[in-house]
């Protein structure tokens, strides 16, 4: 499993080293290279966080001092070693890092992101993302950039904010005008937890996609981190998520498809031939294929590269550009999270690990869920953005009025893998943050805003000193 979501920068391979995509069934067999035995799932954890200046609060740009680039170039004295990309001025720029602890990648915005490597259990998880965050405080200390641990910038308007050098952003940046009011919000001013974890079988897959998808939509509440936009309140709790219901219909959503008879690798791979590209990668440079067909790529039809059938890597680039709640590749992604604190690093996972890597659990939460229909699961997820816990439950009630049971769920499947670390401590422990949450029955954005609208005095710059890493 890779944990790697926004390949070919850094490491696809080029055209010539790929198979030609022959037939569809090429496609679908790319997924079920992704199937593992139990003893070798693993989990991939991947975390964003807003890089600022310290002096004055401003989004670093790629190329000022003590910018991105020299951040990612102070890495280096860690062991990471720099991946760079060619510009459309022929010019080559660092745009990544690869190193024993997965990569470190640019988002649009300079979004700072661990995409960390496959790890056996979540005691590795969190020492990872331990080692990662003191890496960059230190370099941070040195340059005189903070990072800052939510779902959306809190102050920032697009204009405020710098782009990243990555061919792939210059075409998506053109393209998302087109399909949604607010992709480019997605791309330049939000922040993400995401895990990536593993299927043994097609049908194993299948469950695992049905649950995760099903309750999303409490992981966004949960997680839900974004209250702010330009300084002030925006009448949601996670706008990062409500961003997402206007970026790209075409490549977002629930899938409803999932919960239909017959789903499976094939009826994944039809939605994504449906999904419109962004772009091939060439000889170290993107072409830009926005709005294209993938079918057409297939026949050999595609306009800007006429003649030229797909390579297997071509389709991976592709499976890349889909942005669904849960999104599969040759593993699956929970995407519905907003970014946060070190602790709630760690618990995203601890969530999904708990739900799905314990077959009696993925049952039961299967249970939960499996009499939801269509209208209900999009209608949980449409409420969730503003209400939170407080979205109105399939069935009747609220959402809050499940999660207790959820955590209880994942309890369990944490508890039957028995994974310690020295002290002899299983992985339930990294559900603490969710079960204070529950608890205190606020999720971390209205407790944000309880801090701006009392203690705060309306003054959203104490957000840096109190929500920084």
């Amino acid at each position: 499993m890779t944990t790697k979501i926004d390949a070919p920068a850094p490491a696809t391979t080029t055209a010539k080293a790929s198979p030609i995509i022959e037939s569809r069934d090429q496609l679908i067999a790319s997924f079920a290279r992704g199937e593992k035995p139990a003893e070798r799932w693993r989990i991939g954890t991947e975390h964003e966080k807003f890089v600022y200046a310290t002096s004055d609060h401003h989004a670093p740009s790629y190329d000022e001092k003590g910018g991105i680039r020299d951040l990612l170039m102070a890495l280096t004295e860690h062991g990471w070693v720099p991946v760079e990309e060619l510009g459309p001025d022929g010019t080559t720029n660092v745009i990544a890092l690869t190193g024993a602890d997965g990569s470190v990648s640019l988002e649009p915005a300079g979004q700072f992101e661990l995409s960390g490597a496959p790890l056996e259990n979540l005691h590795q998880t969190c020492a990872e993302t331990g080692r990662h965050l003191r890496q960059v405080k230190e370099a941070g200390d040195r340059l005189g950039v903070g990072f800052l641990g939510l779902g959306m910038w809190p102050d920032k308007a697009r204009a405020d904010l710098p782009v990243m050098p990555k061919g792939r952003y210059g075409i998506m940046r053109q393209h998302m005008p087109r399909v949604g009011s607010m992709g480019l919000d997605m791309m330049l001013r939000t922040c993400t937890i995401q895990v990536n974890l593993d299927y043994a079988a097609e049908a194993d897959m299948v469950q695992k996609f049905r649950v995760g998808l099903a309750l999303q939509p409490l992981a966004t509440a949960l997680f839900a981190n974004s209250p702010f936009t330009e300084g002030k309140p925006n009448g949601m709790l996670s706008y990062r998520s409500h961003i997402w219901s206007d970026t790209d219909p075409a490549r977002t959503g629930m899938l409803p498809f999932v919960f239909e008879d017959g789903f499976g690798y094939e009826r994944y791979a039809e939605y994504m031939l449906d999904v419109p590209m962004y772009f091939v990668y060439r000889e170290g440079r993107y072409i830009d294929a926005a709005g294209l067909s993938f079918r057409d790529f297939l026949k050999g039809e595609l306009s800007v590269l006429p003649g030229e059938k797909p390579t297997l890597d071509d389709w991976t680039d592709h499976l890349s550009t889909a942005f669904p709640e849960v999104r599969l590749k040759t593993f699956l992604e929970m995407r519905g999270a907003d970014g946060g604190p070190w602790n709630r690093i760690c618990a995203l996972p601890a969530l999904w690990v708990g739900l799905l890597y314990d077959s009696q659990a993925l049952d039961a939460a299967w249970d939960l869920v499996k009499g939801w229909s269509i209208e209900d699961r999009q209608s949980l997820r449409d409420a969730v953005p503003k209400l939170a816990l407080d979205a109105p439950l399939p069935g009747g009630g609220k959402l809050r009025d499940v999660a207790a049971e959820v955590l209880e769920i994942a309890h369990r499947g944490l508890a039957a893998r028995a994974r310690t670390n020295a002290a002899g401590d299983d992985e339930t422990g990294f559900l603490d943050p969710l079960r204070e949450i529950v608890r205190r029955g606020k999720v971390p954005a209205e407790m944000l805003l309880e801090r701006y609208e009392g203690a705060w005095g309306g003054d959203i710059s104490r957000v840096y000193a109190e929500e920084s890493f």
